[in-house]
């Protein structure tokens, strides 16, 4: 696949400083990912260049890919009218650490390969809080509308008050009389790569090992309209609404 021109796409964001030198940057790491540079090379090297920040180098590294990498990535991606009598695992803290970004109007980034990712790096940190309620209460809402046959949510084992937080979740599915389960595990990418249904997560190295996904955080932060959602544009295949 041959890649596409660096001016086919524009950065669009609200209240990103430096977005001028941020897309600069942007077109040249896509760039040379696309000519085959090591990821974290190309980044340094782009990085240095345009003298960006660590949180703007996170940016781009959890927001630009390869055409390929990509292309590869938005086939496997499911919409949620695709989901009923399917069995659904949801990678617990990456959905709910990405919707509680979209609550609290933390940065967000629309990426290259359609997924929607937070960019603060709190999942070794989180901590309960009153968004984590209206977080769980929304995937709630979006599963007894979707309809899978059954849902497993997965937390990881060695964050604090997991098993606390999937009791929590098994409460509410057996409320809303949703079939289901959660649990606290050492290793969720043991049971969440190769899951034999649909994958909700936005995790790259489980999204490359899974079948089919669905970008649930995503599904639920499009209907919030978050203030800093940052918008990769591309032409190739669409242009992408933030």
């Amino acid at each position: 696949m041959s890649p596409v021109n660096p001016s086919t796409r524009k950065l669009t964001s609200v209240r990103t400083t430096n977005s001028q030198d941020l897309q600069k940057a942007a077109e040249d790491f896509r760039y040379l990912l696309n000519r085959g540079y090591p990821r974290r090379a190309a980044l340094e090297l782009v990085g240095n260049r345009y003298q960006l920040t660590s949180d703007h180098r996170h940016l781009l590294h959890r927001g630009v890919f390869s055409d390929p990498d990509s292309a590869s990535r938005r086939e496997k991606i499911v919409p949620a009218k695709r989901i009923q009598g399917k069995d659904l695992v949801i990678d617990g803290y990456n959905v709910i650490i990405t919707i509680e970004a979209g609550l609290s109007a933390r940065p967000l980034v629309l990426a290259d390969d359609g997924v929607i990712r937070d960019i603060s790096g709190l999942s070794g940190n989180f901590r309960k809080t009153e968004k984590t309620e209206e977080a769980l209460r929304l995937i709630v809402e979006v599963i007894r509308r979707i309809r899978p046959r059954q849902t497993l949510f997965l937390f990881d084992a060695p964050i604090s008050m997991s098993g606390n937080l999937a009791h929590q979740v098994r409460a509410c599915l057996e409320k809303e009389r949703l079939l289901g389960d959660a649990k606290a595990v050492k290793v969720p990418e043991k049971i969440l790569i190769g899951f034999p249904g649909v994958v909700a997560t936005s995790d790259t190295a489980i999204i490359d090992q899974s079948q089919e996904v669905f970008d649930l955080a995503g599904h639920i932060i499009r209907s919030i309209h978050p203030p800093n959602l940052i918008c990769w544009r591309g032409e190739r295949g669409g242009r992408t609404k933030c």
